[in-house]
């Protein structure tokens, strides 16, 4: 007997179960939301204060990543960047010297200056010694031997300075004095990297594909990092927002397949998925196209539409279905 009781049990459970999945599939077939298409929205400003040469786009224009959509006035930075090649060029050049020591007429140069002190040096010991002798035998005077002394001394210490300037030449430049050029040739370059990412910061670009949805300023302006030059509506993501009631929630899921049809194209349906759910109740908003009441709770849903052919436009009301037979992964495209 209590087997038998537990399998009528677990066949009445699994009745249960059929006919309220048959049901939630009929109710399925029915359910549908009303919402509205939105994009993703930036205001797109520069990242400097300048004034405003030229906005190259209007309003409504269609603009793609990358692209450049306005320009500031350049005319005080380009001469700094000018300023700063010289700068890198004059730096190479120094560094390039430096690096390949000295030249051989330099060196020729150093030696025959050495020839000629050592040849002075020589010529002045021998007319010091001829004075000393004179000087024994009383035939010059004291004054001229000092003085030749002095001459022979001064002549030795030339031939002295001549040595270690070959050396220096024949050694080249000191790792120090390159490696300071070469510091002065990084800060040269980090300059003008600067001045460059200035000036590409004056041009301002779209971050990704979109429509422009309005101009906020004119050339002439001072544009600012905290004001925008112009909004832009990103196309890449469209989505439908819309509202469920509490008793309607049970019939949608994330992740599940949708239909979304718009009033200006009836014969059209656009694939979506349904990508949130608000886990938090709210007041319906006044711009929400429900049947309910106004005073009741609803939920946020936003169902993503593929749109291949750019046919959705910000704003627009949409219709969103939930087929019977709706799969988990949507097909690809927009039927009709």
């Amino acid at each position: 007997m209590r087997k038998a009781l537990v399998v009528v049990v677990l066949l009445a459970l699994a009745g249960a179960a059929a006919w309220y999945y048959r049901e939630s599939q009929m109710a399925s077939a029915d359910f549908a939301l009303y919402g509205n298409v939105e994009f993703d929205q930036a205001d797109l400003a520069f990242h400097a204060s300048r004034r405003v040469a030229e906005i190259l786009v209007d309003e409504g224009a269609s603009v793609h990543a990358g692209q450049v959509l306005a320009r500031q006035d350049t005319g005080n930075i380009e001469p700094q960047i000018a300023q700063a090649e010289a700068t890198i060029a004059y730096n190479e050049a120094v560094v390039a010297e430096l690096r390949n020591g000295s030249r051989p007429e330099e060196i020729a140069q150093a030696r025959a200056n050495l020839v000629a002190s050592e040849t002075d040096a020589a010529n002045l010991k021998q007319q010091y010694d001829r004075v000393r002798q004179l000087v024994s035998t009383s035939t010059a005077s004291q004054q001229s031997l000092d003085e030749a002394k002095a001459a022979s001394e001064i002549a030795a210490a030339k031939v002295i300075v001549s040595r270690r300037t070959l050396d220096l030449v024949l050694a080249g430049p000191r790792e120090e004095k390159i490696s300071q050029a070469e510091a002065q040739l990084d800060g040269a370059k980090a300059q003008l990297a600067v001045l460059k990412e200035q000036l590409a910061d004056m041009e301002l670009k779209s971050p990704a594909d979109g429509v422009i949805r309005s101009k906020l300023m004119e050339p002439g302006e001072i544009a600012t990092p905290s004001r925008a030059v112009l909004s832009l509506a990103m196309t890449g993501d469209k989505r439908v927002r819309a509202y469920v009631s509490e008793k309607e929630l049970g019939l949608i899921r994330e992740g599940m397949a949708a239909q979304v049809a718009i009033d200006s194209a009836p014969d059209k349906t656009f694939v979506g998925r349904v990508g949130f759910i608000s886990p938090v109740a709210e007041f319906t908003p006044k711009t929400v196209q429900t049947e309910e009441l106004r005073s009741s709770l609803v939920y946020e849903v936003r169902v993503h539409v593929e749109d291949p052919h750019d046919q959705l436009r910000l704003g627009m009301p949409a219709t969103v279905t939930f087929p019977a037979a709706a799969d988990s992964k949507p097909a690809e495209g927009a039927g009709s």
